[in-house]
């Protein structure tokens, strides 16, 4: 086993590991608006694993490169390794006030500077940005879509949830926040 290869099943195992104990250190308290979340949790920890799980075996059970060449190995790897690591920053910057669970909590703010300044929903899109790197490593064209679209599409569900329960706490200003944001891309969507 080359230094990649072991580098890229240590990135998996970190991969799982903070997910894991976001899943369980970072719930909503009981004073908290949490009647929100309308199963998103639960279709994340579907979608993700699932993801992870078929892009593998269809990497194994298929071959169709996205390309010739070991750099996309490391391009791969490399944004595994940014999605985990930037995914961490910004859960740290929200503080207090991430939780797994869509929730809004009594003195609930928005955030609007760093990240933020630029994208509404930074974690999810390094979480995705981790998921196309999975793809990528894996080589495969099918690896790829199993990889980046059941994530993206239960991230698009809890994003539109999640939008409808900041609106309604805080209205125009939430909805002007919208207007000069994108939401995981910057400048793009």
């Amino acid at each position: 086993m080359n230094a990649l290869s072991i580098l890229f099943y240590i990135s998996m195992a970190a991969w799982f590991i903070t997910e894991f104990l976001y899943k369980n250190m970072l719930k909503s308290g009981k004073e908290d608006q949490k009647n929100k979340d309308k199963s998103t949790l639960n279709i994340l920890w579907l979608a993700i694993p699932f993801s992870i799980a078929s892009s593998v075996f269809v990497s194994y059970q298929t071959h169709f490169p996205i390309i010739d060449g070991i750099w996309i190995l490391y391009l791969g790897e490399l944004f595994i390794l940014i999605g985990i690591l930037v995914r961490y920053v910004i859960i740290r910057s929200l503080g207090k006030y991430f939780t797994v669970d869509v929730t809004i909590r009594q003195d609930h703010k928005i955030k609007k500077e760093g990240f933020y300044k630029y994208l509404r929903h930074p974690s999810y899109a390094f979480s995705l940005l981790t998921s196309l790197g999975l793809g990528l490593y894996l080589n495969n064209w099918l690896s790829l879509i199993f990889a980046f679209l059941p994530p993206f599409l239960a991230f698009a569900y809890r994003i539109k949830i999640e939008e409808q329960a900041l609106t309604e706490q805080f209205g125009d200003e939430y909805i002007e926040y919208r207007k000069s944001t994108k939401k995981l891309i910057p400048f793009i969507y």
